[in-house]
């Protein structure tokens, strides 16, 4: 493990452990606080470990001097699950804390989040009812399973995300979005939504501009060019490559999940450990914000 990854979970364990204040329980205390639980999550995420088994062998032999005492697979994989809302409210507070939480310039789309190659999983699958069947236009590419919406600055740190089963409206997704987190919507001024031809809707523009929200898309076929066009190309590519990020080098297509509470965690450790390495490479002064090289290895 590199020394910039051991003070990347340095910092996150102090950050989480302040934040949280202290593991609290009824009775005696885990060996493994939530706070050693998230790091150990990230790190799992950041050095390429899909198998939580092999992860596990591998932090006994490599990082017992980070952590003392490792869960058995079983334990870990019940822990990891019931931390989901703690490793939610940690996305949100390293953005928060970053240099880039009030910037008015989101950049927005979605992006395909298989959980099945075959028609015997889909029968099966305890996803059924909440992952579907959708299109990805991107790729030519049918999948079954779940959307990421990612609503990220253009440096890439995340500020709001949700899955969501592919066959429901993109609009009505980001609407229920900004929904849910309008009071964070209503306490800037002026946010300039850069999105896809995807989102295309009067109706939806008008809805947005009521929350103060100027959405810049590209005019479709016909459609008289909108003002501002001429810079989307370049900013559209951002989002692209913070999807390729968590893909690429986090393998999101690949987090294993076949519960609802499995995969929900295994995309929320990935935008964990995309946020908390953009927020350590803004801590630090790092030259590019969202690279993960100095972590991956």
């Amino acid at each position: 493990m590199t020394p910039d990854l051991e003070t990347l979970l340095t910092a996150l364990y102090v950050k989480i452990d302040d934040e949280i204040g202290g593991t609290r329980w009824m009775g005696r205390p885990p060996l493994l606080s939530d706070s050693e639980l998230v790091c150990l999550a990230v790190a799992q995420a950041l050095l390429g470990y899909r198998s939580e088994a092999r992860w596990l062998r591998f932090a006994r032999k490599r990082l017992s001097g980070l952590f003392p005492y490792l869960l058995q697979q079983s334990g870990y994989n019940k822990r990891l699950r019931a931390a989901l809302p703690l490793v939610k409210r940690m996305i949100r507070e390293l953005a928060m804390e970053s240099g880039f939480w009030t910037d008015t310039v989101w950049i927005t789309d979605s992006t395909p989040v298989p959980c099945g190659m075959s028609r015997p999983t889909v029968q099966r699958s305890n996803l059924a009812g909440w992952a579907g069947y959708g299109y990805c236009a991107s790729h030519s590419r049918f999948f079954w399973g779940l959307r990421l919406y990612l609503v990220c600055t253009p440096t890439g740190m995340p500020i709001l995300w949700a899955l969501a089963n592919p066959k429901i409206g993109e609009r009505e997704v980001l609407a229920a979005m900004l929904e849910v987190d309008a009071e964070l919507v209503a306490r800037r001024e002026g946010i300039l939504l850069i999105s896809d031809k995807g989102f295309t809707s009067k109706a939806f523009e008008k809805d947005l501009a009521g929350l103060g929200v100027e959405l810049l898309r590209p005019s479709r076929k016909r459609e008289k060019k909108r003002h501002g066009e001429p810079m989307l190309k370049k900013v559209r590519q951002l989002i692209e490559s913070v999807n390729d990020t968590l893909k690429g080098q986090l393998d999101l297509e690949q987090h294993g999940g076949r519960t609802f509470e499995g995969a929900a965690i295994r995309v929320a450790q990935r935008v964990l450990a995309l946020a908390a390495a953009i927020w350590h490479n803004n801590k630090t002064g790092a030259p590019v914000t969202r690279s993960l090289i100095a972590y991956d290895h």
